[in-house]
């Protein structure tokens, strides 16, 4: 219970502190917006590092390698709010990640998440969800990188279990060409939502997959993507399982 406290604080703290920060950085975005873009990657990737060593968790990471220094679209299960803590704190390069349209309400948070290039999609609305989409498509062409959960929702099922693998997430890197890397992730709801309000000390496994070009595909794999992904996430985290026996 201490951890949850010392991170809520500091959660908190973080954010109202970040009030004279955003107009630096809006003001630095003025004369040099790619120094701005950066300066705000690093500044939220900070934030979450410490979290993240307020936790205690242990992160087994493998395949990190695997990630192409060009803009990507990262493909990962979800079961944990920590996912994003995890997996952002380790970009190399701008990534915005597509997130619920109701987080666009929280104060400050919500103004990071724009700072970052982060995108709120409307799950409830086709139409605004397609022009999400083609947002994204248009930030990989800039060259900012894109992680999405198609699973569409954090998963509250068994652990080694996945929700269906939505199709339309995927035209983010068949329309641009973009390399799609797998992101397979175990343990992580032991963190936190295996027992909210408890944050525990727990072993997470974190592995990149070997870079998927869709223009390389076959046809018929190509138009069932999100099928070919779902199943190497699937086979990735059942392998990284026996990680945590030991």
């Amino acid at each position: 219970m201490f951890r949850f406290i010392f991170v809520a604080i500091f959660l908190i703290l973080y954010l109202i502190l970040s009030i004279p920060v955003f107009f630096v950085e809006w003001l630095i975005g003025k004369f040099n917006p790619h120094a701005r873009d950066i300066s705000s990657l690093r500044i939220v990737q900070w934030g979450f590092k410490v979290i993240l060593k307020m936790t205690g968790v242990k992160v087994t990471v493998i395949g990190e390698e695997n990630v192409p220094d060009e803009p990507v679209l990262f493909i990962g299960n979800h079961r944990s709010f920590f996912d994003i803590l995890l997996t952002y704190s380790r970009c190399r390069n701008l990534t915005g990640y597509v997130a619920k349209k109701e987080m666009e309400k929280i104060p400050l948070l919500s103004t990071w998440m724009r700072f970052v290039y982060c995108l709120f999609l409307d799950r409830e609305n086709p139409k605004e969800g397609l022009k999400t989409i083609l947002q994204a498509i248009d930030y990989v062409k800039n060259g900012i990188s894109i992680c999405i959960f198609p699973e569409g929702t954090r998963n509250k099922g068994e652990e080694l279990s996945l929700l269906p693998f939505k199709e339309g997430a995927f035209k983010i890197a068949t329309k641009t060409g973009c390399p799609i890397v797998p992101i397979s992730m175990n343990n992580t709801a032991e963190i936190f939502e295996n027992h909210f309000p408890k944050i525990k000390k727990t072993h997470v496994v974190l592995e990149y997959g070997t870079p998927i070009y869709p223009n390389e595909l076959d046809k018929d794999v190509k138009k069932h993507i999100g099928s070919y992904v779902e199943n190497i996430v699937n086979e990735t985290i059942h392998k990284n399982a026996e990680l945590l026996k030991n």
